[in-house]
C-alpha cells in the first residue's frame, strides 16, 4: 500500500474547510486524520458539528472523525488551515513552532517577510523561504506556507506568462467577486438580489500588494516584489461561484496580440512538469468566443484549478485588455493550497510519512 500522509484541517465546519474534505477524497498521497474546529463544534463528531453546504454527501470517512480545538498536538503530520482571520495568526505559529508543516489559506501571514506566498506555478522557487523562516524563528519540522487571496491567484496567474515574457510595467484590475468568496451565510440576500456592492474590505489592498510579492524575486531570504504599479477595484455580485477580473496591461516593450494570446495558451510550469495530481494539464486556458468566458460556463475548467481568459484585445489606455475567471473556493482557495501541499511533497519539505 501506498503510504500517505496525515491531514489535519483546521477550520474544518466552514466552507473552505468543507472542500478541502470534499477535494482530498480519494487523494493518492494525503489522508484526513484530524479535524479541528471552533468551541461549538468541539467535542463532537464531524457529521454532527458540520451542516453539509457542497452538493453530494460528506464523504464517510471523516463522518465519525472528532472535532478537536485548532490547537497543537493532532494526530497528523501537516495541518491545512482555513481558520478565521481573527485566530488563524496565532494558531499556525503554534502548530508551526509545535513541529507541524501549516499549509494556510487564511490571511495573516501572506504578507509576512518570511513567509512563502505560493503559486506552484508562479513562484516556486519562493519556497527557499522556509529555511529562512526556520532559523529566524526557531522553528523545527514546522513552518508556514500561504496560498494567495481568492482573486490574486486568478489575477495572476493571467499575469505571470506575459510577465515572464514581456515585462508587465503596470495593471488595473476590476473585480466581480462571487457571493460564496464571503463565507457562508455570507451576503444577505436582500444585499445581493438585484445588486452589485462595489467593496468588499480590504480586498483591493490585497490584490495589489499580493500580485506584487508574487511575482517578485527572492533575494537573501527575502521577496523582492515585481517593480509593476497595481490598480484594483473590487465589486461582490450576484454568482454563487467564480471570480471574474477585466485586466488592463502594459508591457515593457511592443509585442503583437498573436504572442499575447500564445504565451498565456502556451503556459505549462512546474506542476505540470512534475505531474503533481491536482494540477490542471493547462494553468490557463483561452477563450475565443466574444462572450466568454462566463461563470457559470467556465469555473469548472481543469475541475475548478484552471482560469479562463477571453475578450483578448488591444486596449486604448494600456497595451492589451483582457478576462480572467477562476473558482474561488477551488483554484482560489482549498484547492490552491492543495497544490501548495503537493509541491511540497515533490520538493522534500514535508519529510517522511508517519504511517501506512
Amino acid at each position: 500500500m501506498t503510504k500517505k500522509f496525515r491531514v489535519g484541517i483546521l477550520g474544518a465546519t466552514g466552507v473552505v474547510g468543507q472542500r478541502f474534505i470534499q477535494l482530498l477524497q480519494n487523494h493518492p498521497q494525503f489522508e484526513i486524520t484530524a479535524l479541528a474546529a471552533s468551541d461549538r463544534s468541539q467535542g463532537k463528531s464531524y457529521v454532527d458539528a458540520c451542516t453539509w453546504r457542497l452538493p453530494g454527501e460528506m464523504p464517510d470517512a471523516v463522518r465519525q472523525i472528532a472535532v478537536q480545538a485548532p490547537a497543537p498536538p493532532l494526530d497528523c503530520d501537516f495541518v491545512f488551515s482555513s481558520l478565521p482571520t481573527d485566530v488563524a495568526k496565532q494558531a499556525e505559529e503554534d502548530f508551526a513552532r509545535a513541529g507541524y508543516p501549516v499549509i494556510s489559506n487564511s490571511s495573516p501571514h501572506r504578507m509576512v517577510a518570511d513567509v512563502p506566498l505560493l503559486i506552484p506555478e508562479v513562484n516556486p522557487e519562493h519556497l527557499e523561504l522556509i529555511d529562512a523562516q526556520r532559523t529566524n524563528r526557531d522553528y523545527n519540522r514546522g513552518f508556514i506556507v500561504t496560498n494567495p487571496n481568492c482573486s490574486a491567484i486568478a489575477v495572476v496567474l493571467a499575469l505571470a506568462p506575459l510577465h515572464v515574457k514581456f515585462g508587465v510595467t503596470s495593471c488595473v484590475v476590476t473585480t466581480m467577486q462571487a457571493l460564496s468568496g464571503a463565507g457562508y451565510p455570507g451576503v444577505a440576500s436582500l444585499d445581493a438580489t438585484d445588486n452589485v456592492i462595489p467593496f468588499i474590505g480590504g480586498e483591493e489592498e490585497k490584490v495589489e500588494a499580493e500580485t506584487r510579492k508574487l511575482l517578485g524575486t527572492v533575494s537573501q531570504g527575502e521577496i523582492l516584489d515585481a517593480n509593476m504599479k497595481v490598480s484594483a477595484q473590487c465589486n461582490r455580485v450576484n454568482v454563487t461561484d467564480g471570480h471574474m477580473a477585466s485586466i488592463r496591461v502594459a508591457f515593457a516593450k511592443k509585442v503583437s496580440i498573436e504572442e499575447v494570446r500564445e504565451a498565456l495558451a502556451s503556459f505549462r510550469a512546474m506542476p505540470q512538469q512534475l505531474n503533481l495530481h491536482s494540477a490542471p494539464a493547462r494553468p490557463v486556458v483561452v477563450r475565443d468566443e466574444i462572450d466568454r468566458p462566463q461563470p457559470r460556463l467556465d469555473r469548472d475548467a481543469g475541475n475548478g484549478m484552471s482560469v479562463t481568459v477571453g475578450r483578448i484585445s488591444k486596449d486604448s489606455v494600456f497595451d492589451y485588455r483582457f478576462v480572467a475567471l477562476g473558482h474561488n473556493t477551488i483554484r482560489g482557495a482549498a484547492g490552491a493550497a492543495i497544490l501548495n501541499a503537493e509541491l511540497l511533497v515533490a520538493k522534500g519539505y514535508l519529510g517522511a510519512v508517519a504511517r501506512p
